[in-house]
Order: structure tokens, then C-alpha cells, then sequence
């Protein structure tokens, strides 16, 4: 494994593996497989970065890993200065037909390689500092003037907000608004303007007047304030925004009508994306091959399905990932052992070195696999909280704690999801020697 990674971060990532959930951070050293998606996936950074943006989708069953592909790329797209969000598409809480939520959502898990979400405040903070240092970097303004100063920003303030007051005079009000108040130490009022732009309905009247805007948004303004979004985001020092829109396959789930208008506003976001309406974003959707070829799915609505069609070979090696869907093929048993000894080497531990060799990973991995009805694409998530929490965790303290001879692995259902009961369940009733 040729990552570095701190001893703080191996900490982190050991103790999500333990809890049994993708770490947050740390995902190139876990990444086992993807290395034939990098040069397309940096090229497309590149693209957004350079102002341009981008369309995916995700494909794979349950547990060929979406979710750590998404977070693994969200990664990467922040070390190179980008935000993202990743927001799951729920009928109850997020319906993908109603883009003033899905937009608020977004905005409250904005994140960046500095800050947690949500990365607003700091991000619209930035974005201000930025528009101080850019007036005092020209050399016409002092910085202990500070009348001139302040008018000489002012001055800048409007001619970025241009292009945003043309296609967002609201967003471009309220920027304004943002910067008055903030000025004045008013920091209620400012907090109310932020909570504005974020999308969140409700806001105090007080600070409505404050920044010259009414009302709540609505579905049609949603997509203006991405772009409103995007522009902010690029004049505080970030490139591009990277946003995951998970779980889209839970259309399939929901009400025909519901599911028709939440097919025709992703239509309407990718159309507008291949219009470069949104210069500097990538937009990454997740789903089931049945999501994409099914008749509950993107074959619904024919436009749709034509803009995301993709050829795919019978032979996953010869897929294209400069095409707009991407097949993830999920986990072999072979790269389920690559991935034990990746984690062994994170855990960083010599008495786990020395003993529990790569023959006793291959033993759990088929064990693990084997209990799950040999499906394992859905083994990764147990396999790994089992290698940490109950063998590496051991053998680090118990010097005569023997792998071999005193683990035995179970399966207990309240430790397992709904895909991995199922897997379980359909798994013959044999003993699974390690």
C-alpha cells in the first residue's frame, strides 16, 4: 500500500471499520479495484475544475460498493480544493421532485477538506475575506482606509454578482444583505440571510427585509441558486462542487405520479448540465442495474433512459469509465483478501503481522461469504467489522489469544442489514471451519 496515512487517521478509519461503517476519511488506502476508474474520473475533475461540468451514474447491485466509490471520488475532489455534498434521495424527507429540498439538503451537508458539513457559513465567510484580499492585492486601496476600502469591495461585490444578479437577483440581494449585516456585526440578522440562501424555509421577516428578498424557494428557483451556489463557491477558492445524489433507486418504491415528476426533474438537471448552465459541477447518481434497465426505473421515462444509455460487455474489464454510467462489478473473493490485507496494515500492529497471515484472511473471507450465501458483494461491511472488532482487536491484546482455535465466527441478525439478512438467510445451515 503505497498511501500515507497519519497514525490519527488509521485511528479513525479502524474504528468506522470496527462500527461497521465506511470511514470518512482514509479511502484511497481501502480502495481496491477502482484504480481503472482514476485517469477518467481525474479527468473529469479536470473538466468541472476548468469550469465545465459532468453527469454520472452509478451502477452495481447491494454491496458492490456505491457508496464508498461516491465518497472514495468526494475524496479526491477535495484534495483538489473541491466541496460536496452527498444527500439521500428519501419519498418522506428528500424527494428528488421537490429541488428546493433536495437543494437545502445539499447545502446542509456541504463539506470541504477544512470544514464539516455544513461548510456554508465558512464557504460565504471565505467567499467575503476573498473579495477583501482581491481589492488590496490591486494596490489601489490602503488597508488602513477603510471607507475606501470598503467602497472599493462594494464595488467588486457587484461587478461578481453580475452574472448572478441577471439569473438570481434574489441570491444576489441576499449576498448583499449577508455582507451588510455581517459588516455591522449583526450577526442574527446574517445567521437569517445564510439560513435564506441555504434554502431553509421560515426564515424571520426581519431578516427578509434585511437582505430585500420575500418568500420561501420554491422548486423553480432551487436550480438558480446552484447556480448561485457554484459562483460563491469558485470566488472563495473552490473549483467545482461535487454533489451525490444517493439511493435515487428508491423511485422504484414510490408512487407512479411522484415517480414520473422525480424521473422528469433529473431529465431537467441533466439537460441543463449538458447546456453548461452549471459550470464547475459534478453530479454523481447511485443505483441497482434494476433502477436502470427496469420498467419502475429510468425506462420510464424515454428521454431520460436515452440520455443515460450505456453499452456494457459482457466482460467488466472492457467497460468504458469515460461513459456516463459506470458499472461497479462488486468484491471477488480474491480482492475481499486484498482488502484484509490493507486493513492489517492500517491497524499497524506486530503482533497482528505476525500472526494472522494472508491464509487466515482468505479462511475468514470465505467463512464470512460462505454465512452469507455465498454472495460476496454483500460480504465486505462483515467481513471487515469482523477482521477489526473481533480478531485484529484480540490478537493486539492477548498474547496467547489464538485466531484459529478460539474465534468462531457468528452472524447475530440485529448486528446485520435487510440485504445482509436476506443473504444470511438464504445461506445453508453448515458448520464454517476458520
Amino acid at each position: 500500500m503505497s498511501v500515507e496515512i497519519s497514525a490519527r487517521r488509521r485511528r479513525d478509519i479502524i474504528d468506522a471499520l470496527r462500527r461497521g461503517v465506511v470511514p470518512s476519511i482514509g479511502l484511497d488506502a481501502l480502495a481496491v479495484g477502482l484504480d481503472r476508474f482514476e485517469t477518467a474520473l481525474d479527468d473529469d475533475l479536470d473538466r468541472v475544475a476548468g469550469g465545465g461540468s459532468v453527469f454520472k451514474a452509478i451502477r452495481g447491485e447491494y454491496g458492490a460498493g456505491k457508496t464508498f466509490f461516491t465518497r472514495w471520488l468526494a475524496e479526491r475532489a477535495k484534495r483538489r480544493g473541491f466541496a460536496t455534498a452527498e444527500v439521500q434521495i428519501s419519498e418522506l424527507e428528500t424527494p428528488l421532485h421537490r429541488m428546493e429540498t433536495v437543494y437545502r439538503r445539499l447545502v446542509e451537508h456541504l463539506s470541504t477538506e477544512q470544514f464539516a458539513p455544513s461548510a456554508f457559513r465558512p464557504v460565504l465567510d471565505g467567499w467575503m475575506f476573498a473579495l477583501e484580499e482581491d481589492v488590496l492585492a490591486g494596490g489601489a486601496v490602503a488597508e488602513d482606509d477603510a471607507p475606501a476600502l470598503e467602497r472599493a469591495v462594494d464595488e467588486l461585490l457587484e461587478r461578481r454578482l453580475g452574472d448572478i444578479s441577471r439569473s438570481t437577483p434574489g441570491f444576489a440581494s441576499a449576498l448583499r444583505g449577508y455582507r451588510s449585516a455581517t459588516a455591522a456585526g449583526d450577526h442574527g440578522t446574517a445567521e437569517g440571510i445564510a439560513a435564506w440562501l441555504g434554502g431553509q424555509p421560515h426564515v424571520a421577516a426581519r431578516a427578509r427585509r434585511a437582505a430585500g428578498v420575500k418568500g420561501d424557494l420554491d422548486h423553480y428557483g432551487a436550480l438558480s441558486f446552484l447556480r448561485g451556489l457554484l459562483t460563491v463557491l469558485r470566488d472563495s477558492g473552490h473549483p467545482g462542487l461535487l454533489v451525490v445524489l444517493d439511493e435515487v433507486e428508491t423511485l422504484q418504491r414510490v408512487r407512479t405520479d411522484v415517480r414520473d415528476k422525480a424521473l422528469n426533474s433529473l431529465r431537467q438537471l441533466v439537460d441543463e448540465m449538458h447546456l453548461d448552465r452549471f459550470p464547475g459541477l459534478l453530479v454523481l447518481i447511485t443505483g441497482t442495474p434494476a433502477f436502470y434497465d427496469g420498467p419502475q426505473g429510468i425506462q420510464r421515462l424515454a428521454p431520460l433512459a436515452q440520455r443515460l444509455a450505456t453499452a456494457f460487455d459482457p466482460e467488466p474489464r472492457w467497460d468504458n469509465p469515460r461513459a456516463v454510467q459506470l458499472r461497479l462489478p462488486g468484491f471477488t473473493t480474491d480482492a475481499l483478501v486484498e482488502l484484509g490485507t490493507r486493513v492489517r496494515e492500517i491497524y499497524d500492529s506486530p503482533a497482528v503481522d505476525s500472526r494472522v497471515d494472508d491464509a487466515y484472511l482468505a479462511a475468514l473471507a470465505r467463512a464470512v461469504t460462505g454465512a452469507l450465501g455465498g454472495q460476496v458483494g454483500v460480504a465486505p461491511r462483515v467481513y471487515l467489522k469482523k477482521l477489526v472488532a473481533e480478531v485484529f482487536d484480540r490478537v493486539d491484546q492477548f498474547a496467547d489469544w489464538d485466531p484459529r482455535r478460539h474465534h468462531h465466527l457468528t452472524l447475530r441478525t440485529d448486528e446485520l442489514t435487510d440485504v445482509e439478512r436476506n443473504a444470511a438467510a438464504s445461506a445453508d445451515d453448515v458448520e464454517l471451519p476458520l
